[in-house]
């Protein structure tokens, strides 16, 4: 596996002070599917609530989901160096071996005095070595490390009864697991929640229905941000299921098009891509990077949350709609004063809307 350099990003933008959302929208007095919805077409920009979004599609659209549940993936852990460390477990190897991150007692950023060798006390008794930096073993700065259990652990289990959420310092208080999970999570196995889904309701889901826009899943384990760090995204685990393809494939033929909720689910799509007209049945591990210089093939639109400045996420968005229609966008948001990160605000990205479609738009 290779770490594939990116493309320079979209011109620097500066997020306002007090843009971060700190709660979830229900503490703010909002449902979920009541936040800002950012509709950036060619044509302009339209401002909805995320409820409006079957409003907004067509009769013969699919949307695809990612329906990976969010794990309590950050312990509290004992290292020589420090007693009250912290550690975000961000996915798990075939190998057995755990790819972490190991924080300061603070949680402002990543520790810095990782070494190969080094042993973590883990809750409950157990303990793991560092074995190499991750992705690229051999170096002497890494932001994830491979460590190897001591035992036979089964990680979603362990974190299940040691783990919390994972907790940014944007965020005004530790929310409840509950808080991080989409209506329609089903495999645990994230280790940061899926967010360009949250917003969706059953409500929505029913409308999305009515429409006659068609619902399809797959599976991405999303590993550790980590928001103090700009860099590519590392390999995760994936499956597209064979049905989850072959609506792809009918709704290409059709002409619908293929909404996908979150770089997740693009990211998943596009490694599966046959072409772009279809894609297979995949499971596996994916270290795909999309950006300008390897745009979408089957993903014609795309639900997102807002992402920081630099972010390689941005690079993604662009690979689906375009550097102008992106900027666009963030700039919209800049100037409406939208809420960003996982309990934010909305961005629809249509770089073909359809004459359906409200008028507006």
């Amino acid at each position: 596996m290779t770490t594939k350099a990116l493309t320079p990003p979209m011109e620097q933008f500066v997020v306002p002070p007090g843009s971060h959302a700190a709660e979830p929208p229900e503490q703010r007095g909002l449902q979920r599917d009541e936040v800002r919805l950012l509709v950036t077409t060619p044509r302009g920009v339209v401002h909805r609530q995320f409820r409006d979004l079957p409003d907004l599609l067509a009769e013969g659209d699919l949307v695809v989901v990612n329906t990976s549940a969010t794990l309590p993936a950050a312990l509290r852990v004992v290292r020589a160096s420090d007693s009250r460390a912290r550690m975000h477990v961000a996915g798990q190897r075939d190998d057995g071996s755990w790819v972490v991150e190991l924080r300061s007692s603070d949680n402002r950023g990543p520790a810095d005095d990782v070494a190969v060798g080094e042993r973590v006390a883990l809750p409950g008794g157990a303990r793991l070595c560092v074995r190499s930096s991750y992705p690229l073993p051999g170096q002497r700065k890494s932001r994830l490390w491979l460590a190897t259990p001591d035992r036979t652990i089964d990680r979603v289990s362990f974190l299940h009864e040691h783990g919390e959420p994972i907790r940014y310092g944007y965020l005004s208080s530790s929310w409840p697991l509950t808080a991080l999970q989409t209506v329609y999570a089903d495999e645990p196995g994230s280790a940061e929640m899926p967010s360009a889904g949250r917003p969706f309701t059953d409500r929505v889901l029913i409308r999305l229905m009515v429409r006659g826009v068609t619902v399809a899943p797959l599976v991405l384990h999303t590993g550790v941000s980590s928001p103090e760090k700009h860099e590519p995204p590392v390999a995760e685990w994936l499956h597209v299921p064979s049905a989850t393809a072959r609506l792809v494939k009918q709704t290409k033929e059709a002409g619908g098009r293929v909404v996908a909720v979150g770089t997740t689910v693009v990211r998943a799509l596009e490694s599966a891509a046959d072409s772009a007209e279809s894609i297979r049945a995949t499971e596996g591990w994916t270290d795909l990077v999309l950006s300008p210089n390897r745009p979408a093939m089957v993903v014609d639109a795309l639900i997102t949350g807002l992402h920081e400045p630099e972010s390689s996420h941005l690079q993604l968005l662009e690979a689906v709609a375009g550097r102008a229609l992106v900027r666009a966008g963030y700039a919209a948001a800049l100037r409406e004063g939208y809420l960003w990160h996982e309990f934010g605000d909305s961005m629809l990205l249509l770089p073909s809307p359809k004459v359906t479609a409200p008028r507006e738009i």
